[in-house]
């Protein structure tokens, strides 16, 4: 008697109990939404971030990531933490940080979480299968499995919004090549609101579902290196790290869930800080306060330009 295959609905289950709040699964298809990327590429808004050409050809074909792939497992998690939105502080001298970035680094977390969903289907499964593993750094259009497993659709922000969640999650995401159920896809609820596209700070999104990263304030204080250019230290405002204004007025936040993990609570070197504070801190602390943390991306170099470029406009 040969061994029952390993279904979906355990699979879901073990990714609740370490964590995810939420856990679907799409066929690893070509799917239409994934040819986009190559639009967007050619329109240049990509800017400086080379590696997305470079690894273009895998993010367009899931085959390429994972050579017989059927199924994709992508999970969601709760980051919203009990603290006010930016929109909601009128002090111009606040750090603004994307809240994503006030806790430890997700990709440390969220790996560790899906290794060990992935060892345990390892462990379970009584036939041999190819896996991979990622959070936001593999070779992979997240976004679309997402939507493609009901986890939920593509906001007009690029965001990816649960209609239980909200747009407060992380992904991660499992390509095996196992033949498991799949979910249905999400269907679009943004309807007629535009309420993203017209409070973007420097109008980066240029219609539903584009966006011009080399406006976007989340670029422009992470990827971009080097100096900021007068109009780009004006446009940052008071954000150092990263921007939340499309998320923060989206309607299907105003309820959104609110995370208890220790993993995405404030650090209290970010916690509600202001600009000044920020600015009489040493290299050491500032490098002390970075470790295990997101915001290692702009390092200390960056975080000070960004610092500045936000004392400016205060």
């Amino acid at each position: 008697m040969t061994a029952p295959l390993l279904r979906a609905a355990a699979i879901k289950s073990k990714a609740r109990e370490l964590g995810f709040d939420l856990c679907g699964i799409a066929p690893a298809a070509a799917h239409p939404e994934l040819n986009f990327f190559r639009e967007w590429l050619a329109g240049g808004y990509g800017g400086t971030m080379t590696y997305l050409h470079r690894s273009a050809r895998k993010r367009v074909d899931i085959q390429k990531v994972v050579p017989g792939a059927r199924t994709v497992i992508v999970t969601a998690t709760v980051y919203n933490t009990e603290r006010p939105y930016s929109t909601e502080c009128d002090d111009p001298m606040r750090a603004q940080i994307a809240r994503y970035a006030w806790g430890d680094d997700y990709h440390d977390v969220i790996g560790g979480r899906l290794e060990a969903l992935l060892a345990w289907m390892r462990e379970t499964s009584p036939e041999p299968f190819d896996a991979r593993a990622y959070v936001d750094t593999g070779p992979v259009q997240e976004r679309v499995f997402a939507q493609h497993a009901g986890v939920g659709w593509i906001g007009k922000n690029t965001c990816v919004i649960s209609p239980a969640l909200g747009s407060w999650i992380f992904l991660g995401e499992i390509i095996c090549t196992l033949p498991l159920e799949v979910d249905a896809p999400s269907v679009d609820q943004c309807g007629t609101c535009t309420l993203c596209l017209d409070a973007c700070p420097t109008h980066a999104i240029l219609a539903p579902g584009v966006l011009d990263a080399t406006r976007c304030i989340s670029y422009l204080t992470i990827e971009k290196r080097g100096q900021l250019t007068p109009a780009e230290r004006e446009a940052i405002g008071s954000h150092i790290y990263g921007c939340d204004v499309c998320q923060e007025v989206c309607p299907w936040n105003a309820a959104a869930p609110r995370s208890e993990d220790p993993a995405w609570q404030p650090r209290k070197a970010w916690d509600g800080v202001d600009l000044l504070t920020l600015s009489r801190r040493s290299d050491d602390e500032l490098a002390a306060a970075l470790e295990g943390s997101a915001m290692r991306r702009a390092e200390v170099r960056g975080l000070r330009r960004n610092v500045a470029a936000a004392l400016e406009s205060a």
